[in-house]
């Protein structure tokens, strides 16, 4: 109770209260009875029975402030002097004196129920005010503010450690600051961001292992920034050290897997075993220099990972992301990520955030970096603790992250952790900070080293020099012995789940029909629904129509088409994961894949109950967020090559918000870091009038960064095209992103219809043809997607049997040898167009025009929209003129 409250109270009505509880303590509530019982301790009863409660509750407010805002008193900078005091936690700020710090209260749930004044300020100012500065009292669950509470308070944030673990620390410490050291001297002038002044990262980084391992976890991923990277590589994954010698001396020539990308940007991946001799698989991913970009990979991975273990997946894999102060505050994908976290589709069961605080961004202070205090105030959306620790005392990191650890555990939430230390170098090694914060770089160029403050600390223990000096040595002598080494040869080839999946591409022709039987026998399934079961009923006469139409075999739509291909991966024991915003039921309502009942609000997913043996359905409608969503499905392809894993844009162009994720991930991802994934994309395309915002999934973005077969690009035509695409990503003997530019007129047009007979033979065609006659063909018009249903229409309506028209399904890999077949009996032809919806400077027509002149022997004629900034105009009408144009240009030439 405050002391507001108590203060407006009479002291007769008090005394009344006081009488009533001594006959009766159970009359009164919790909350009185325990302020009754505190005054008593202190001896006086009365007339001074209100003078006592009002010393009762500003005890019980100075705990409760203690616990909320003592971390502003925390001793946890180390280039700043400890804060002695704060108004707002001094005793006057209870109306308490020196006199009353030798009265005994009583504290309620405090570590020990019956305490002094005095006592009660040294628990309090032991725990939250020390090396640790801890932010939970924002956690609305009061069970979960106990249960640190009881953890934090009885050892005052300050548990013993042994002297093993202390020797192990200073080991740790000495690994990161000796490493760091060699490098600097061996590689004069090279980059290496270098983790100096923030060396306990590797204790933490130890400790974690080491309690995570003993706490079940068989799988923990990391996911970093390029700062301190090759010294987490070495010292904890366990990086060769030759391996990262021979990449600063010249990968190339050492022949090191995957030089497509700089030494501090690469990923790494080790069985290791505890001091307790538990295993445990340590994955560092790799990730550019976009920072916070590997965020939603490293949770998408972890995801996989936990599903392939089963119900206890949470604790067996463990997902950890280190962060830079100016990233994670700067950085918006991390508030995503954060809001990811426990969302059903895309939850880990917790995520260890360790933000390695420098003071500074770059060149940039916190004051001129964020808004708020402390850069880690955008996780307390979560509701859960924050542990601001001091980086010049390795053994408060260590009680941090066991206790962050065991939180996680025991409440399946992501845990922040912030390390306050300091960056002794530049941005990089050779830049100069001196430029810009000179005041605060003469600070840190007369502060002593971490692992010298904590060798003092422990010779004040007892520990020799010898000793000390000997661990030092033997580092020192394993850096100098491995510089002198060649680098180890990596095995070629993927390992593990990934075995038996090529690295190369090449246009192998896999079987994907389905025999007309079990498409009927798979069809009518999903398109059945529990009894009892009451859908809308525009829903139900949906998969009436879905049904007649696979048994007649005869007009299937797209949405049919999707639906049978996932029933039959399903059937055949592969996984298929869709999210998106909006995916379940689709933006343009063709999907239908969950639906709901209308009168108890119960779902039911048809296709599950077709799935085969350790096969899954997974269809989730994401939060509003393409960066965090297509990361997080980027990094759960890496861990389900043999699962089909789809990400559906709500309109293509908004794939524009994840731009990051596509060119430093999914296009590049291969060359960099030898690095698979069968990620499929599906980006809603097509101009129907909408606007520059809902027309172009920018073909022309996907296209420009195609080399070296890294990707597939393909814009498909028919529900049978689609159908085939999708089965055909997962039984390809190798793994590449599949960028589809998937309809939404054509959804419902009836034109784009199949017959079943399409379904049950044949494969994707990466060119289509046409059935024209050659000897009368003058006009060959070539296109891609949905603008081939308004040339045939016009042809049909004309009755324009001269004009011949090819369909280019699959952009890129371009299959060059079938294109010309394709137009091969047409060679009498005159005229030659390629015809487009988008702009001259948009879509595929920049890419395709070289290699449609060499099918050719001549540049074809462009038929399109003109160059323009925006991808289509506002006014429907103008758009409909326009598009007009180009069809009658066609037919005009």
């Amino acid at each position: 109770m405050a002391n507001t409250f108590l203060s407006n109270l009479s002291p007769e009505w008090l005394e009344s209260q006081y009488r009533l509880w001594k006959e009766s303590p159970q009359a009164l509530g919790a909350d009185w009875q325990a302020f009754f019982q505190g005054f008593e301790l202190a001896g006086s009863g009365g007339g001074e029975t209100a003078a006592q409660a009002l010393k009762q509750s500003a005890v019980q407010s100075l705990i409760y402030r203690y616990r909320d805002i003592g971390h502003l008193m925390a001793c946890t900078n180390p280039l700043t002097s400890c804060r002695e005091e704060h108004p707002l936690l001094a005793l006057s700020a209870f109306d308490l004196t020196t006199a009353d710090l030798d009265r005994t209260y009583y504290t309620r749930r405090f570590y020990k129920k019956n305490a002094t004044l005095r006592q009660i300020l040294d628990v309090m100012r032991q725990t939250y005010c020390g090396a640790i500065g801890v932010e939970f009292m924002h956690i609305q669950d009061p069970g979960e503010r106990q249960w640190l509470i009881d953890r934090m308070e009885p050892a005052g944030n300050r548990p013993p450690i042994d002297r093993e673990q202390k020797l192990r620390i200073l080991r740790k410490l000495q690994e990161a600051a000796l490493f760091e050291a060699f490098l600097h001297r061996k590689f004069v002038g090279q980059k290496r961001f270098s983790l100096e002044g923030g060396e306990t990262l590797i204790v933490l980084l130890d400790s974690v292992v080491q309690k995570a391992a003993a706490l079940g976890t068989r799988d923990l991923v990391l996911g970093m920034s390029h700062r301190g990277r090759l010294n987490v590589l070495v010292n904890i994954c366990g990086k060769p050290l030759e391996n990262l010698f021979a990449e600063f001396k010249d990968n190339i020539e050492y022949q090191v897997v995957g030089e497509g990308d700089v030494k501090y940007h690469r990923g790494f991946s080790a069985d290791l075993k505890t001091a307790d001799g538990a295993s445990i698989h340590v994955t560092l991913a790799s990730n550019p220099s976009h920072l916070e970009s590997v965020d939603p990979v490293v949770e998408g991975k972890c995801r996989a990972r936990q599903e392939a273990y089963g119900e206890e997946g949470g604790q067996r894999v463990l997902p950890v992301l280190m962060h830079g102060d100016a990233a994670f505050s700067g950085q918006g994908i991390v508030a995503e990520v954060l809001n990811l976290s426990q969302l059903e589709g895309f939850s880990t069961g917790g995520t260890l955030h360790i933000v390695l605080n420098n003071q500074i961004g770059f060149t940039t202070l916190p004051e001129n970096a964020r808004s708020t205090l402390y850069a880690t105030d955008v996780a307390k959306m979560l509701m859960v603790p924050i542990f601001h620790v001091h980086g010049d005392d390795p053994e408060a990191v260590v009680h941090a992250a066991g206790l962050a650890l065991d939180y996680r555990k025991a409440f399946g939430c992501d845990v922040i952790l912030e390390i306050l230390c300091y960056r002794r170098q530049g941005h990089n090694e050779g830049d100069e900070p001196y430029f810009t914060q000179p005041l605060m770089y003469e600070k840190i160029k007369n502060h002593p080293l971490v692992h010298e403050l904590y060798a003092d600390r422990l010779k004040s223990e007892g520990v020799t020099g010898e000793e000390i000096e000997a661990m030092a040595a033997a580092i020192d002598e394993r850096l100098e012995e491995a510089a002198g080494l060649p680098a180890r040869q990596e095995e070629e080839g993927f390992h593990g789940k990934w075995s038996g999946i090529d690295r190369k591409y090449r246009h192998p022709e896999v079987e994907t029909a389905v025999s007309r039987d079990r498409l009927v026998e798979l069809g009518q399934a999903i398109t059945s629904i529990p009894e009892g079961f009451h859908p809308h009923t525009k829903i139900d006469k949906l998969l009436q129509r879905r049904r007649e139409a696979i048994e007649a075999g005869e007009e299937i739509d797209w949405g049919t088409g999707e639906a049978l291909a996932f029933a039959t991966l399903l059937a055949e024991g592969t996984s298929v994961r869709l999210s998106g915003q909006d995916s379940r039921r689709g933006t343009f309502s063709h999907r239908h894949s969950t639906l709901f009942d209308i009168e108890s609000g119960k779902t039911c997913v048809p296709l599950s109950a077709v799935a085969g043996d350790g096969a899954a359905l997974h269809i989730y409608d994401s939060m509003l967020s393409e960066a965090a969503v297509l990361g997080f499905e980027y990094g759960y392809s890496l861990e389900t090559p043999f699962g089909l894993t789809l990400w559906e844009a709500q309109f293509g162009d908004f794939a524009n918000g994840a731009q990051v994720i596509i060119d430093q991930f999914i296009v590049s991802s291969r060359t960099k870091w030898d690095r698979a994934s069968g990620l499929v994309l599906l980006l809603p395309h097509g101009y129907e009038g909408q606007g520059a915002e809902h027309s172009s999934a920018r073909i022309e973005r996907y296209l420009q960064a195609c080399a070296d077969d890294n990707i597939q690009v393909v814009y498909p035509s028919t529900p049978a095209q689609f159908f085939h695409l999708l089965r055909r990503q997962v039984k390809l003997p190798f793994r590449r992103p599949l960028v589809v530019f998937t309809p939404k007129s054509l959804l419902r047009l009836p034109a784009c219809r199949s017959d079943l007979a399409a379904f049950a033979a044949g494969r994707f065609e990466e060119i289509l043809g046409s059935d024209a006659d050659a000897q009368k063909v003058r006009t060959l018009l070539v296109c891609s997607g949905k603008i081939y249903y308004e040339l045939q229409e016009k042809c049909e309506k004309d009755s324009r049997d001269d004009v011949a028209i090819v369909r280019i399904e699959q952009l890129y890999p371009l299959r060059s040898d079938l294109l010309r077949q394709a137009v091969e009996p047409y060679e009498k032809a005159k005229n030659f167009a390629w015809v487009q919806e988008e702009p001259a400077n948009m879509g595929a027509w920049s890419f395709l025009r070289r290699s449609l002149a060499e099918v050719m022997g001549s540049e074809p004629r462009y038929l399109g929209r003109d160059a323009s900034a925006v991808p289509a105009v506002g006014s429907h009408r103008l758009y409909r003129e326009e598009q007009d144009r180009i069809i009658a240009a066609a037919f005009d030439l």
